[in-house]
């Protein structure tokens, strides 16, 4: 039997950062975002974020696009966000993505840091969180 698993943690932001996301926004955007990806075939194993972003960990099929599917996932949050009227001003993302993947052995500790956002976010930036996703890893 043949067992393909593809991990990815995404990180996008909202369009020049802008703090759209409250906690009540996000809590029905991300709640909408589990929905659309179960009807569309993506398993979204976490989700959450700060104001001007969200982290997702997502287990893609090997037939699954990353691009496709982020784009998917995007797009249909934009729309949908902004026909729910949410916002007082119309809602974007930014083109910029993050991605990585990610290690069976390490699923828990990204599901967790996902998990912990607004935690790790009362002291930290969304600037920093970025700077030290970016730094290469120390070689042994």
């Amino acid at each position: 039997m043949l067992q393909i698993y593809l991990y990815v943690h995404a990180i996008w932001s909202t369009a020049e950062r802008n703090k759209w996301m409250t906690k009540p926004v996000r809590v029905v955007l991300f709640t909408h975002l589990k929905k659309v990806a179960e009807e569309k075939g993506i398993k979204l194993m976490q989700i959450d974020g700060g104001e001007e972003h969200a982290h997702l960990l997502l287990q893609l099929h090997p037939a699954q696009n990353l691009s496709q599917v982020i784009r998917l996932l995007k797009s249909e949050s934009e729309e949908w966000l902004n026909s729910a009227q949410l916002l007082k001003e119309p809602f974007s993302w930014s083109d910029e993505l993050i991605a990585y993947s990610v290690s069976p052995g390490s699923l828990q500790q990204v599901q967790s840091f996902i998990e912990r956002q607004d935690d790790y976010h009362r002291s930290k930036s969304f600037e920093f969180e970025i700077e030290v996703f970016q730094k290469p890893e120390k070689e042994s």
